[in-house]
């Protein structure tokens, strides 16, 4: 049997800030028990809620040196879902109301997380025969695992794989606070290793040092090895292709089912679709103070406010498009004052077409996904992307910039063939959206069945982490 040791900065169901928990936590869930053991190690964060604290019982303690530094470790233990998890413990370096703070912090607190990891293996007494590293914050493991630790027989033989989530953020900080934090050798600090733009950049260690990177999709795999994707380290992707792979993540079924949807006010499934649309897209436009017409076409709108969710896109065209067109637009999300005040105005201006709600809300992100007819993500860049995935378990239609996974899972409809799963536009331009928008509503009006039928196609798809985790199998197999 192989073992395998996730190593994350946080996971379902202890924490989560993003996409990568529900990967870390949700994809070991789904490899084949009989061949792989697979577990999770992860800081034990103060913010962590009690609930999931209490689930903890403490496994052992001993005290790592980080560079001049000897610092305390405690080990805890906890199973969720048939998986074992561990958690490094240190209030030092856990404490806060979240799991992430200023990168000067986080750059030693991760420094300490890595060796504490790997420091920890023959304590709880797992040798995983692949250690698989999450983002930048795990990306000293492959580091130190290659440079201190292959001397020493326990860990001789170990293999890594890093995953790149999101290539944007990287772990890059001062060189000299750097080699004093991780206490690592001069000569890693070179162009061709940690060194990159003057800085010292742990996601750029791990690369280099893995002996395989992943990322979230096929399209992305191939984008960050271009000099308008790759965030300055096209070059070291390029050297790196032929250990480059690209696997989309999976989405978790039964969390996301709108035959069991315990948030939405009514089920449905493929069979009753327009029934169960109708009903729940009634619901929500009474819960938000909206018309209340179903024949109305209603676009959702799920998502960080951030220039990488394209929504400066959605800015140039808005005004035009809800003075114009027969629509009604449902937003949930947080992020950039310019975004928020952007959907607050036009909230107050067309109070009847557009509802903007500044905030999250698991409960009202699913009933935005089940009641909305599409599904907008004009992305500038999108690694993965899990909201088109969901809107098209919930037959919502999915309308997207074709960038990363979003181009992977999404086949823009083709009227004379009848087949696709959704509608795409190419460029980073807001004419060639609106377009796009106006295209779909066409088909929304004027050629009901074959808008159905896209909707329906799109609850065909097989999103689930089962596919994923044989891709990572056979990746396993091969290391």
């Amino acid at each position: 049997m192989k073992k395998v040791l996730f190593v994350t900065s946080e996971a379902v169901p202890f924490i989560k800030t993003g996409g990568l928990a529900d990967v870390a936590g949700s994809l070991p869930r789904y490899f084949d028990k009989t061949k792989y053991d697979v577990r999770i190690i992860l800081p034990k964060y103060v913010c962590m809620e009690d609930g999931m604290k209490e689930q903890m019982r403490f496994h052992s303690r001993f005290y790592v040196k980080l560079s001049w530094r000897s610092q305390y470790v405690g080990v805890l233990e906890s199973k969720a879902d048939g998986i074992t998890y561990y958690f490094i413990d240190n209030e030092y370096y856990f404490a806060g109301t979240k799991p992430y703070n200023n990168i000067y912090e986080d750059v030693e607190k991760f420094a300490y997380f890595s060796k504490a990891v790997l420091e920890a293996l023959p304590v709880i007494d797992f040798r995983p025969d692949i250690l698989h590293c999450h983002d930048w914050q795990t990306g000293l493991i492959p580091v130190y695992l290659k440079n201190e630790y292959q001397k020493d027989e326990f860990y001789q033989g170990m293999r890594t794989i890093f995953t790149i989530h999101n290539l944007q953020f990287q772990g890059r900080w001062i060189m000299q606070v750097v080699k004093d934090i991780t206490g690592l050798p001069e000569q890693l600090f070179t162009a061709d290793k940690l060194e990159s733009y003057g800085e010292a950049n742990y996601l750029k260690g791990g690369v280099v040092y893995s002996d395989i990177i992943t990322t979230v999709s096929r399209t992305y795999a191939h984008e960050i090895t271009t000099q308008s994707s790759g965030e300055g380290l096209d070059g070291l992707m390029r050297a790196r292709q032929k250990d480059l792979y690209g696997i989309v993540n999976g989405l978790d079924y039964q969390v996301f089912d709108p035959e069991s949807d315990s948030y939405i006010c009514h089920p449905f499934s493929k069979e009753n679709l327009s029934e169960g649309k109708s009903i729940n897209k009634s619901m929500l436009q009474k819960q938000l103070g909206l018309e209340e017409d179903d024949s109305i076409m209603m676009i959702g709108i799920v998502t960080r406010m951030t220039n990488q969710k394209g929504l400066e896109l959605v800015d140039a065209v808005l005004d035009e498009l809800l003075a114009n067109a027969r629509i009604q637009i449902v937003v949930l999300g947080t992020g950039q004052g310019n975004f928020e005040n952007m959907f607050r105005h036009y909230a107050w201006k067309y109070e009847d077409k557009l509802s903007a709600n500044i905030f999250y809300s698991e409960e009202l992100a699913h009933r935005i996904y089940a009641s909305c007819d599409a599904f907008l993500m004009p992305s500038l860049f999108e690694p993965c992307g899990l909201s088109q995935l969901i809107s098209m378990r919930y037959g919502t239609v999915p309308i997207v910039r074709e960038t990363g996974g979003l181009k992977d899972t999404v086949e823009a409809y083709n009227r004379y063939e009848q087949t696709g799963n959704g509608f795409s536009f190419c460029n980073f331009n807001a004419r060639e959206m609106l377009s796009t928008l106006y295209y779909a509503m066409d088909i929304y009006y004027n050629h009901r069945d074959d808008w159905n039928a896209i909707a329906q196609r799109g609850m065909d798809e097989d999103f689930s982490w089962d596919h994923s985790a044989r891709e990572y199998e056979k990746i396993y197999d091969m290391l």
